[in-house]
């Protein structure tokens, strides 16, 4: 009797099973994503958390809502002097990414997981690539592990593999938070945000080995385009295509093709499937670890503090993500 291996989805649906209960983890980074990360931590039931945020007014809320360690006055002040901790997790702003991840390292921290992008340019990603050592270093692009990709994933390789895929990168730009960001980081929207859809498509098909990309428009903060098409072949012979039209409506979506089903992530939190010859779509039914928690996150976590589910559920390295950023440079005409 062949042995059945654990596939993906069977290990993000049962994250919430394991105990991470006698691991450390350290925050770098106060904000929006600090607290996301401090909520997941706190229902794996991992306490012994420290957190660095760069001012002491974070310090209040942090402490009415968690029951870590808080230090301010940033990473430059507090690193030296921290012990080495099973986790270090960087989410602070994208322009602090690099140097608190680097600063990091110096200090002896070798398991460290990075918000996304870890950086607007590729070179600067390179630049820490080649200081490394063995330290295990992964970009946080949480959307690979949701359970509706990892079900997919599955789906896919049960009916023979994809045939073609489309997908949309549509931003509701009424939606961005202007004014809180530097220039910079919404004249490379592309890769601050809308890799999101790009990379999990990627992860799927494989990546661009011929591509066709075009730019038109423009807008007062993104100058190098506000609609996106384009097509191309991958290194697993898959075409595909995109779209996305920051000016009108639409939203983020990908779309599957295989012999016998197109399959749907959209909204990519969901999974749909329309067998061929039918037109009804079909909601399949997911089962995440933590649904009161960002999706994602939690599942991070769990594979950065055991790598052996990175032998099934894979995340981002930096040497990948080099790649994303580069793609990206293609599809947006970054210059």
């Amino acid at each position: 009797m062949t042995e059945k291996f654990p596939t993906g989805y069977d290990l993000v649906t049962n994250i919430h099973k394991s105990n991470f209960e006698n691991k450390s983890v350290l925050i770098i980074g106060g904000g929006e994503m600090g607290k996301q990360y401090s909520h997941a931590l706190t229902k794996m039931n991992i306490k012994n958390v420290t957190i660095i945020s760069q001012t002491s007014k974070d310090s209040k809320e942090f402490s009415d809502k968690f029951q870590f360690e808080f230090l301010s006055g940033g990473f430059e002040k507090n690193l030296p002097s921290l012990e080495k901790m099973d986790l270090v997790i960087v989410a602070t702003p994208t322009p602090l990414l690099l140097p608190a991840t680097k600063l990091a390292v110096e200090y002896g921290q070798d398991n460290i997981l990075v918000e996304k992008p870890g950086s607007l340019y590729h070179k600067e990603l390179l630049s820490l690539l080649k200081n490394l050592k063995s330290q295990r270093i992964r970009i946080a692009y949480n959307r690979i592990l949701y359970p509706s990709f990892q079900k997919l994933k599955s789906m896919i390789e049960n009916d023979g593999g994809v045939t073609s895929c489309t997908f949309d990168f549509t931003e509701w730009i009424h939606r961005i938070p202007f004014g809180i960001y530097k220039d910079d980081e919404y004249q490379y929207w592309g890769i601050a945000n809308s890799l999101h859809v790009i990379s999990m498509a990627m992860e799927i098909i494989g990546m661009p080995t011929n591509i066709s990309t075009y730019q038109l428009g423009s807008l007062d903060w993104h100058n190098s385009g506000s609609t996106f098409v384009g097509s191309g072949i991958t290194d697993k012979n898959i075409s595909f295509s995109y779209h996305a039209d920051w000016g009108s409506a639409g939203r983020w979506g990908i779309e599957i093709i295989t012999k016998n089903n197109a399959f749907r992530l959209i909204p990519l939190e969901e999974l749909y499937a329309c067998p061929k010859g039918k037109v009804d779509w079909k909601q399949i039914e997911l089962e995440p670890s933590y649904p009161e928690i960002k999706t994602g996150i939690a599942e991070e976590i769990a594979v950065m503090l055991d790598p052996k589910l990175e032998q099934n559920l894979n995340m981002i390295t930096l040497e990948k993500s080099i790649k994303y950023n580069k793609l990206a440079e293609k599809i947006f005409n970054y210059n």
